[in-house]
């Protein structure tokens, strides 16, 4: 909509990962000069008033000499961050008669303004084209910067520039910028090569049942709780597993970049996450920093943003309890919820995690080093983890320090050749579910499990002996089920055996906790 001192462009909002189509209406007239911004905007919208006019100004266009107000509607929506600094400088443009309203028809327009007049890069470009490109936008308007991140899009035209002077002069036809149409770009990062270069499954010696648990663990995305002495390999096992994970699909590439993209941690010029992420955050992590929150805007926290990889937890005994627990809510569902002063967000959080600990507080055991823990300081210390907590852990490994002879041991399987079965066993899984919302074995929920995915019901009553006789729950139970169907993928068996069964039932109890 435009006419003689009414003009409208479109932003986006982005809350989580989720974009919101934003109307920029402007109206200028006659009366006291005022540049006026309303529609529940935050500190950070409304102080877009004093970067547009100083832009216009750096671009020596006087056009903010009359009354002028700008409203962001709807109201409902929250607004906050500098991403609709050029959207309203373009509304401007169009209402006081700088350009025509050719350019802008019917586009997203998303950047932050410099007072010199350049545009910055925002976050969330990635999440503000996918959702234009769903609402039917056919063209979005980014800063330079941002350009490479919203051509990962296809289907939709993207332009750029660098200085508002740039789009007001493309705007008015004086100097047309030839238009981009967005492809699907891949590049993989320099970074990405390196680490499988120098990080590899085969620096693993002396641990073949460890291997073969993570292999199970990557074929069917199961959760891992590894439990030894320090200095036996426990964060070497974990840093690995990602390794042997298979490259992202497209849709979960594009959730992972998006999480990254509105955290602020995607770099300039980088271009799709093809990789599994690897999140590692200290024991000293705060619950916002995990989960996600915030105080100005929502952002995403370390278990968001190992959507689609693995989230370490290393020292699991030294996290605060409350920390750890507020992670049952995305174990089970893959999404974590946000509420914070009246705005809700919600973050993919499909995440492997991986807890390390050591049996006790001392670390000692190891290296010549005498444990001087008393038997009741150490169920105290792993009492730290919860019981719901570990109950959601599929696949349990307990990490000895391996001996010289087995160090001396040269049959080793890097990281390739597993990652080969797991790419394989993955293969078999999503032939077998095809038609179900699932693609992986961790995935399946338990009545399933028990009445339609065609295991024997021997097996089944086997394992549910287990509950009967207080040894495991039900939840237990059911993940033994998921496991053992795992185990069978990776031996190309079509369906789970007595021996499958019984594997799962010791990786579940590998870590020396007794169902």
């Amino acid at each position: 909509m435009s006419g003689p001192g009414l003009a409208r462009t479109y932003s986006m909002s982005v809350v989580g990962i989720e974009g919101h189509l934003v109307d920029v209406e402007t109206y200028a007239g006659s009366g006291l000069v005022a540049f006026t911004l309303v529609g529940l905007l935050d500190t950070s919208v409304r102080e877009a008033r004093d970067r547009v006019r100083a832009a216009f100004e750096a671009c020596g266009l006087d056009v903010l000499d009359q009354r002028i107000t700008v409203n962001l509607s709807p109201a409902g929506i929250p607004k906050s961050g500098s991403a609709f600094d050029l959207s309203i400088a373009a509304s401007v443009a169009l209402a006081t008669g700088l350009v025509s309203p050719a350019g802008f028809e019917e586009a997203v327009i998303v950047g932050e303004l410099a007072l010199d007049g350049s545009i910055q890069p925002v976050r969330g470009v990635l999440p503000a084209v996918l959702a234009a490109r769903s609402r039917g936008v056919r063209r979005v308007i980014v800063p330079s910067a941002c350009a490479q991140e919203a051509r990962l899009v296809s289907g939709i035209e993207v332009l750029d520039f660098a200085h508002l002077a740039d789009m007001i002069a493309w705007a008015g036809g004086d100097a047309v910028k030839a238009p981009f149409h967005g492809r699907l770009g891949v590049r993989r990062d320099r970074a990405d090569a390196e680490d499988r270069l120098l990080c590899d499954m085969a620096d693993v010696r002396g641990q073949p049942e460890a291997v073969s648990a993570l292999e199970a663990a990557a074929a069917g995305g199961h959760h891992v709780f590894l439990l030894g002495e320090p200095g036996t390999g426990k964060t070497m096992l974990a840093s690995r597993l990602p390794t042997i994970l298979p490259d992202l699909d497209t849709d979960t590439a594009l959730v992972t970049t998006s999480l990254h993209s509105v955290a602020g941690l995607l770099p300039s010029g980088m271009s799709l996450m093809t990789r599994p992420p690897f999140q590692a955050p200290h024991h000293s992590v705060t619950m916002p920093a995990l989960i996600g929150g915030g105080t100005r805007m929502l952002v995403p926290g370390a278990a968001s943003l190992a959507h689609g990889g693995i989230l370490f937890l290393d020292e699991a005994a030294e996290f605060a309890p409350s920390v750890l627990d507020s992670l049952r809510e995305p174990l089970e569902s893959g999404v974590i919820h946000l509420h914070r002063s009246g705005v809700q967000a919600r973050y993919p959080a499909s995440f492997q995690l991986v807890m390390a600990s050591n049996p006790c507080p001392c670390g000692g055991g190891n290296g010549g080093r005498r444990c001087t823990c008393s038997s009741v300081n150490k169920r105290r210390y792993l009492a730290r983890l919860s019981g719901p907590l570990l109950d959601r852990m599929d696949i349990r490994i307990d990490v000895h320090a391996p001996s010289r002879a087995d160090m001396a041991v040269t049959s080793v399987r890097d990281s390739a050749s597993i990652r080969q079965r797991v790419v394989e066993a993955r293969a078999r899984a999503r032939r077998r579910l095809e038609g179900t919302p699932w693609c992986l074995n961790a995935q399946l929920p338990g009545a399933w499990l028990r009445h339609h995915s065609g295991i024997d019901d021997s097996l089944i009553n086997q394992l549910d002996r287990l509950v009967d006789s207080g040894r495991s729950s039900m939840r237990g139970v059911d993940r033994m089920l998921r496991l053992s169907w795992t185990l069978a993928d990776l031996d190309e068996a079509p369906r789970p055996t007595f021996d499958h069964i019984v594997k799962a039932q010791q990786l579940r109890n590998g870590a020396g906790h007794d169902e």
